[in-house]
């Protein structure tokens, strides 16, 4: 009997436009948010959460197997930027940030991790984006 491959990541992504600028306004994020399910949808991955600010996006996403997630980013990053220019989304947005922040997660973080997604908003009134940031290093042990 032969074994089959399982796997179950999920990766926590956060993301940032070019120079953490102030540009995703909030009134607008159904729509890139819209977007980015989509995308997720069509390579037929899994967005359990997306929520963010105005100068960063999270998303919890579980991605196939066959896909690398280096490429998997780069698709994401390139394509929703041609969406926010085409659709003129955020009119000031240069683009995204060269890098982004992923950190892997356990199945049993889900929820735990979902709450967290959905309550930024809230979570930035408290904190700012370093602080958080910092706090979500210091948790992955970086």
């Amino acid at each position: 009997m032969s074994m089959a491959t399982y796997r179950q990541i999920l990766y926590h992504i956060i993301i940032e436009p070019y120079k953490r600028e102030k540009v995703l306004t909030e009134t607008k994020h159904k729509r890139l948010f819209a977007f980015i399910r989509g995308f997720v949808d069509n390579k037929k991955c899994f967005l359990y959460a997306i929520n963010g600010t105005n100068d960063h996006i999270h998303m919890l996403i579980s991605i196939k197997l066959d896909i690398a997630i280096s490429d998997f980013m780069k698709d994401l990053k390139v394509s929703s930027s041609k969406f926010i220019k085409r659709e003129n989304i955020f009119p000031f947005f240069r683009g995204w940030a060269r890098g982004y922040s992923i950190f892997t997660k356990d199945y049993y973080s889900l929820e735990t991790i979902k709450r967290y997604i959905d309550n930024q908003k809230a979570h930035h009134q408290e904190q700012s984006y370093y602080k958080e940031f910092d706090k979500i290093l210091k948790k992955n042990g970086l």
